[in-house]
């Protein structure tokens, strides 16, 4: 687990003196303790001005920093916003601890968390492998079962969702707020709880969701995203929980390398006035699309994406942008 910062002269030989002197932080400070609010409406405050970069970390558990600290070795910069995820895998949910650990650490180091969940389906084990498990499908029928109060199957989420409480718990104790995204990519087939439009479909089990982590257990640290992926099929709204269950509107970019300006304005007329992000990326945030789609919060890119789909020049011109806030740069309210 990374506990300091390393000095910006490790940064690879390919980065100038001049992109180090634009966007370079002087140290970054640790957060206190802070309500979401002001996350909120830190994110809020930079819509149309600035981003904050962001770099997703998956599995194994055991190295819950690993792809931020590529990050760093090619950029000599850390993300303004770290992402991790509660995990799938037996051996990773043995080992959620290391992941709340990194997210006290990244908090304490002055970048944002976000979480998300590759939950596996109440239908089998608590643990499942990707392939056949959160990649798989369930019947109409157990779908439905699972939406409704008193049912095994309703139980038996309500149970998952009671396994990861104590750790969302550590984090609320300290003070962080996680930008908290589960059913990411809720337009999609390829997922258990994906590709059900309407009031009873997927937008239910995110209420469900919310409501008993914010509700019954009082986590009031979690800062509510809901996403999509950029489907050119449309009609993300028919997937949309409602204005009273989410706080930032996300967008995963996967049918293309970048968000169309179609993409941008459909999610900008679910959200409204609150804050959009682009929660899954391949390709970092290219200048044109930095300098032309300034109301996207946050960007986070794909874990391992981040060297198999990007060449060093493309993320050190992206983190050395002028709109780009990094590790150090982010100053909440």
């Amino acid at each position: 687990m990374r506990t300091t910062r390393l000095s910006l002269a490790v940064a690879t030989a390919t980065v100038t003196a001049g992109a180090l002197a634009l966007n370079s932080a002087a140290g970054a400070t640790a957060f206190p303790p802070t309500p979401k609010q002001e996350v909120l409406a830190y994110l809020d405050s930079i819509s149309g001005s600035h981003i904050v970069s962001g770099q997703h970390n998956k599995e194994p558990a055991d190295q819950p920093g690993q792809y931020t600290q590529q990050v760093h070795d090619i950029t000599g910069q850390w993300p303004g916003l770290w992402g991790g995820d509660l995990m799938f895998r037996a051996e990773d949910i043995a080992n959620r601890q290391s992941v709340i650990d990194q997210a006290l650490t990244e908090w304490e180091n002055g970048s944002l968390v976000t979480l998300t969940w590759h939950a596996c389906p109440p239908t089998g084990g608590t643990s499942c492998e990707f392939e056949g498990g959160v990649k798989s499908s369930i019947s109409d029928e157990e779908f439905a079962e699972i939406v409704t109060e008193g049912t095994d199957l309703h139980q038996e989420w309500l149970s998952r969702l009671d396994a990861v409480v104590p750790y969302l718990r550590q984090l609320q104790d300290a003070g962080v707020p996680v930008l908290f995204r589960p059913f990411h990519e809720m337009n999609e087939a390829w997922n258990w709880w994906g590709d059900r439009p309407g009031s009873d479909g997927s937008s239910r089990l995110f209420q469900i969701t919310h409501d008993h982590l914010a509700g019954t257990r009082g986590l009031d640290n979690l800062i509510w995203v809901w996403n999509v992926q950029d489907n050119p099929a449309g009609g993300w709204d028919a997937y949309y929980p409602g204005d009273d269950y989410v706080e930032v509107a996300s967008l995963d970019v996967w049918y293309k390398d970048l968000p169309s300006e179609g993409d941008y304005q459909q999610l900008q007329a679910i959200a409204g006035e609150k804050p959009i992000a682009l929660a899954e990326m391949g390709k970092v945030p290219a200048p044109w699309l930095l300098d032309s789609q300034t109301r996207w919060s946050y960007f986070m890119v794909w874990s391992e994406q981040l060297r198999d789909n990007n060449s060093n020049e493309e993320i050190q011109e992206t983190y050395f942008h002028p709109r780009v806030f990094n590790q150090g740069e982010v100053h909440l309210p």
